[in-house]
């Protein structure tokens, strides 16, 4: 998937977070991809992240927003806070129960303002079943505030580069369609590539 990555520089710092069951399930998920594509990004593995030094100096140091529905959340649909710092948005990668587990035992993550959009694009997530059709997969999610930033005049990002963005993503999907769909064949060959290597 790595060849199809294509980077974004960006104002504005990613901080992706993620939950050990989703680093040890696999490495090419979308919390990878994201942190690939994105040049202003770090990537952090873990649940509690209360006294992780690096997390806690990037909220001193920028004006730091987590990326979660919440009815307390701020909307970048409508509009976008302004502040004197640089922005650094934090993502929470992992699953739904994950999330609220994470989010519950890291105090300084409860600290961040909430930051939400209006879902108007369905998941091309189509090998995942989401809660709900309205649910993002990561890289989806940052795409959608990536357009709202530039939107509203705090990025300046070209139109190839949004549409480029999910180009490992979908390569991702493709290849592991193929894998479904002839699951036989595949366990063939992963099979003969196991001896060759035994």
């Amino acid at each position: 998937m790595c060849s199809e990555v294509h980077k974004i520089g960006t104002k504005t710092k990613f901080v992706i977070l993620m939950h050990p069951k989703e680093f040890k399930k696999v490495k090419n998920g979308t919390g990878h991809l994201t942190h690939l594509s994105l040049e202003n990004s770090e990537l952090f593995v873990g649940v509690d992240f209360t006294k992780h030094k690096r997390v806690n100096e990037i909220i001193d140091l920028y004006d730091s927003y987590i990326l979660y529905p919440s009815k307390d959340a701020i909307n970048i649909s409508k509009s976008i806070p302004e502040s004197q710092k640089k922005m650094a948005i934090f993502l929470i990668d992992s699953t739904w129960s994950c999330s609220l587990k994470m989010l519950r035992e890291s105090k300084n993550l409860q600290t961040l303002k909430q930051m939400s959009f209006d879902a108007v694009k369905l998941s091309e997530f189509k090998i995942k079943r989401q809660p709900s059709e309205q649910c993002l997969s990561t890289i989806e999610s940052v795409l959608s505030v990536l357009e709202l930033l530039a939107k509203h005049n705090k990025e300046k990002i070209k139109a190839s580069d949004f549409e480029e963005f999910l180009n490992p993503f979908r390569k991702m999907i493709k290849y592991q369609q193929k894998i479904i769909s002839n699951p036989l064949s595949n366990a063939v060959r992963f099979k003969k590539r196991r001896e060759r290597l035994e």
